[in-house]
């Protein structure tokens, strides 16, 4: 058999299924500065992610208002409240989570759908949500780049989408979907912090895999 010619070398390979398998939503940062030259090459990485339609629909707000920071933070613990509040039973164990880094992060980015995405058709008639899908795509291709890069990524989705909105004078349209911290760590955690955390476990890809129907766990599931 030819070799395939596009394939990587056996290393780069490695390297970018090693950066896959390590990525970690990190909660805990060092609290030094992040090197501008990372963040711009963190940031590019980002914006070339595939896009419906090549909308590119992701726009990148970087925080460093320090007031703003603290203001933003002021609407993740209102929402970590309600919640806690919400889960009943698991509200106790919830609230000893750490849900955001933006204590000892360098960089607070908030990554947010443009406005007017109703002009674009091509590959969103039926399925609209591919925009964020494309924005999804941008957020690991910057996770990806930062595990490579040894820098430590942590999406924040604790807060009110619209409240965001009018505290960062985003457009009638637009809507933000991640508060990402961004920095240096001083470790990355082994396993996933929920799961560390004894929150929650992982599915085996046996147990979400399945061909040509739906999953007969699942429709075992429906009828029980």
């Amino acid at each position: 058999m030819n070799p395939n010619p596009w394939q990587f070398s056996e290393t780069e390979r490695a390297g970018v299924y090693r950066a896959i398998r390590e990525r970690r939503d990190m909660r805990h940062f060092s609290g030094e500065p992040l090197d501008p030259d990372i963040l711009k090459r963190l940031l590019q990485a980002a914006h070339q992610a595939p896009s419906v339609g090549l909308m590119q629909p992701w726009r990148f707000i970087r925080i460093t208002d320090t007031r703003l920071r603290e203001r933003i933070r002021g609407l993740v613990e209102q929402e970590r409240q309600a919640t806690a509040d919400a889960l009943n039973a698991r509200e106790a164990e919830f609230l000893r989570l750490k849900v955001e880094g933006m204590d000892k992060c360098a960089e607070v980015l908030v990554v947010a759908l443009m406005d007017q995405r109703e002009k674009h058709i091509f590959g969103r008639r039926t399925l609209p949500e591919m925009d964020l899908a494309s924005v999804s795509c941008a957020i690991q291709n910057l996770w990806l780049a930062a595990r490579a890069e040894g820098v430590g990524v942590g999406w924040v989705s604790l807060f009110d989408p619209e409240a965001l909105g009018d505290l960062l004078q985003m457009p009638a349209g637009s809507k933000a979907v991640a508060i990402l911290c961004i920095g240096p760590v001083e470790r990355f955690y082994e396993r996933p912090m929920l799961e560390q955390e004894g929150w929650a476990e992982a599915q085996p890809l046996e147990a979400l895999l399945a061909e040509n129907r739906w999953p007969e766990q699942d429709n075992e599931e429906l009828q029980t």
